[in-house]
């Protein structure tokens, strides 16, 4: 039993997916993916057996149903059952498109064939159980920023902090950075990140990956960086806050997502007594992702 993994699948409308994936990642859910079914979706994840027992399954579900209720919207019905490991990592896969994000990516997983695409850059994911593959809103908010600041040639340094799959960090040497330094806390994110980026052929000098976080980061650096990426929840960020400044250039950049929209007044506060200022904040439903420029 030990080699289980609990498969929940949980039926709802598509205005409840993005605060369902943030609860999912929240309780510690791996490879989540979304199926469109007419009208409604349905959301899969996985966990292993041994994290969590079925009676905190049960309240992730009361969980689910109160957000539901908060917002007047149709309740989400919630399922699970326990599968074997061999099966669960290719379960979640079968409903995982290649997806186009903002006017110059497409995410493509790893075990499709490659579109042609002339058009597009194409980044091969496989993010294996580290988050990120690209479907979830706060990843494309900061997909689409790092794309509007990075073009080829512009020879810039990026750190990225809570990599996960490295989807960001591959993103940013796809996109025209020179070279990105980047951290996780999960030693499975570490190796994601490694691993896609030999999927994308980025020479493991160029994307430096190790286990830790900010302080980790600060010792990989040999200088400040131009601007840094930083996507996980904004308890996390406002905790960290003191100790970005020291990440960047003068006049250096962040983009920072995973924060709700009813917290970003609570964020930008606290950015701003550490000598950042909020340029936009671009929202998608109740995600949002910063843009900031230190002094």
């Amino acid at each position: 039993m030990s080699n289980s993994w609990w498969e929940i699948k949980i039926d709802c409308i598509p205005d409840l997916e993005e605060n369902i994936f943030w609860r999912l990642s929240e309780f510690g859910c791996k490879g989540m993916s979304t199926q469109q079914q007419g009208d409604k979706i349905l959301i899969s994840a996985y966990i292993p057996q041994v994290q969590v027992k079925l009676l905190a399954v049960s309240d992730l579900s009361l969980l689910l149903e109160d957000d539901a209720r908060e917002i007047g919207c149709q309740l989400p019905a919630t399922k699970c059952n326990l599968i074997d490991e061999e099966d669960w990592s290719s379960s979640w896969k079968q409903h995982w498109q290649p997806q186009p994000i903002g006017d110059r990516l497409l995410i493509n997983p790893a075990w499709l064939d490659t579109p042609t695409d002339p058009d597009r850059i194409t980044l091969q994911l496989d993010p294996g159980v580290a988050f990120g593959t690209g479907t979830h809103a706060t990843t494309q908010l900061c997909l689409e920023a790092l794309e509007m600041r990075l073009q080829p040639g512009t020879n810039l340094t990026i750190a990225d902090i809570g990599c996960g799959s490295g989807i960001l960090s591959t993103a940013a040497l796809l996109l025209g950075a020179r070279q990105v330094y980047a951290v996780d806390n999960d030693p499975l994110a570490v190796k994601a990140t490694g691993e896609n980026r030999e999927l994308n052929g980025i020479a493991p000098e160029r994307l430096i990956v190790d286990l830790g976080s900010i302080e980790t980061l600060q010792s990989m650096i040999p200088e400040p960086v131009d601007g840094f990426v930083c996507n996980i929840l904004a308890d996390i960020i406002i905790i960290l806050a003191p100790s970005m400044s020291a990440l960047v250039k003068p006049k250096g950049w962040a983009v920072l997502s995973g924060i709700l929209s009813s917290q970003v007044a609570d964020v930008s506060h606290v950015l701003e007594q550490n000598g950042w200022t909020v340029g936009t904040v671009w929202n998608r439903q109740e995600w949002s992702c910063i843009n900031l420029k230190y002094k």
